[in-house]
C-alpha cells in the first residue's frame, strides 16, 4: 500500500522506514528539512508542503499523522481535511486525548473522510521490534488499512501463546487490536501509559530502597552495600517481576550504576493525568496510578535516585530527555 506520513520525529520516521521495509510506499512531510532528508535517503518520496503531499498520494489516500498531541495535530488534521476527499482516511498515531478523536472524526465525516486513532507503543525501538497498536475507528476503514497495521506490528514472535477462545481475534497475538469505535484506541493506550507510570514507579522506589540500605541511619550490622547492576540483571532471569522495563533498568545501571547523567526530573506527557481523570469519572480507585503521577510532579522539585532511574528508563524505551518544565 501507499501511505503518507506527516511528522518524522523519533517515531514517525521509523514508522515510515518499517513500512518501506515491508514493501509499502511512503510519501513524507515534516517542517524540518533534515528529518525529511533522513527518511528520503531510505526510499521515501518527499513533499515540500501539505498540498504537494496530498497531490503525491493516490486515491483512496491514507495519511498517518505522528505529531505532538494538541494544537500541532489539530491544525494538521484540519488542514488535511481541506485537501483530502471522500474515501480518503486520516490516522492519528500520536498520544491524542480520546475525546479529541471523537471531535475530529465528527468534523471529517460530512466530507466522507475516514478517521482512525492508533495508540502506538514501541518508542525508539519500534523499527526493529515492531509497534504494539490499539486501534479505534469504523470497521470498514480499519479493515482496509490492515496491511499497514500488520506490517508495523511486532508479530507473534516467540512469546508463549495464551490459551484463548477459538473465535478470539488473531490480531491480538500479532501485536495489534481493533479496540472499538473512534477514540477507543487512544483510550486503551492512555490507560496503558497510566499503568506504565505505576510499573516504572514501583521499580524506581524498589531500587531506591536497595540503594539506601547502606545509610548511616541504620545499625552498622544492618547496612548492605548492594550491587544494583547485579540485582537488576538477576531479576531479569526467572523472576516474576521481569519485564522490558527491567531490561532497560539493567542496561542503564550497567552503564552508570550511580545514574549521574540524570537529574531525576521526570516529565509526564499527559496520558497519566487523563487516566487518573478517567478513573475519577468512572469512580474507579486508582491509588497506584495516581501516586505515580504525583511522584512525577514532585520529581521536578527534588531528585532521588529512584527518580533518576525513572529518567533512565524513559530515555531507554522512548529516547525521552529530561525536562526543566515544572508545569
Amino acid at each position: 500500500m501507499q501511505l503518507g506520513v506527516v511528522g518524522l520525529g523519533r517515531m514517525g520516521g521509523n514508522i515510515a522506514r518499517r513500512l518501506m521495509q515491508g514493501g509499502h510506499a511512503c510519501v513524507v512531510y515534516d517542517r524540518d528539512p533534515k528529518a525529511v532528508a533522513d527518511v528520503t535517503k531510505d526510499g521515501a518520496q518527499a513533499a515540500g508542503d501539505l498540498k504537494a503531499f496530498g497531490d503525491a498520494l493516490t486515491a483512496p489516500r491514507t495519511v498517518w499523522v505522528m505529531l505532538p498531541a494538541g494544537a500541532p495535530t489539530d491544525e494538521t488534521i484540519a488542514a488535511l481535511g481541506e485537501i483530502l476527499q471522500a474515501g480518503d482516511a486520516v490516522i492519528d498515531g500520536g498520544n491524542t486525548f480520546y475525546r479529541d478523536d471523537i471531535r475530529r472524526a465528527k468534523a471529517l465525516k460530512p466530507k466522507g473522510i475516514g478517521y482512525v486513532d492508533v495508540g502506538t507503543s514501541g518508542g525508539v525501538w519500534g523499527l526493529a521490534r515492531g509497534y504494539c497498536m490499539m486501534i479505534g475507528g469504523e470497521t470498514a476503514t480499519v479493515e482496509r488499512l490492515d496491511p499497514i497495521f500488520k506490517t508495523l506490528a511486532p508479530g507473534a514472535g516467540d512469546i508463549p501463546r495464551t490459551r484463548r477462545a477459538k473465535d478470539a481475534d488473531p490480531r491480538a497475538v500479532e501485536g495489534y487490536i481493533h479496540a472499538g469505535p473512534v477514540g477507543s484506541g487512544h483510550f486503551v493506550k492512555m490507560v496503558h501509559n497510566g499503568i506504565e507510570y505505576g510499573l516504572m514507579q514501583a521499580y524506581a522506589e524498589g531500587f531506591d530502597i536497595l540503594r539506601n540500605k547502606d545509610s548511616d541511619a541504620l545499625p552498622q550490622d544492618e547496612r548492605y552495600d548492594l550491587n544494583l547492576p547485579d540485582i537488576a540483571e538477576v531479576w531479569r532471569r526467572g523472576s516474576v517481576i521481569s519485564s522490558w522495563l527491567l531490561d532497560l533498568t539493567a542496561q542503564a545501571l550497567a552503564g552508570d550504576a550511580r545514574l549521574e547523567a540524570y537529574t531525576g526530573a521526570v516529565a509526564d506527557s499527559g496520558e497519566g493525568r487523563w487516566t487518573v481523570e478517567a478513573a475519577i469519572e468512572e469512580a474507579v480507585p486508582a491509588d497506584v496510578l495516581a501516586a505515580a503521577l504525583f511522584a512525577r510532579f514532585r520529581s521536578r522539585e527534588e531528585h532521588t535516585f529512584g527518580e533518576k532511574l525513572l529518567s533512565a528508563m524513559r530515555f531507554g524505551f522512548g529516547g525521552h530527555v529530561e525536562t526543566t518544565d515544572k508545569g
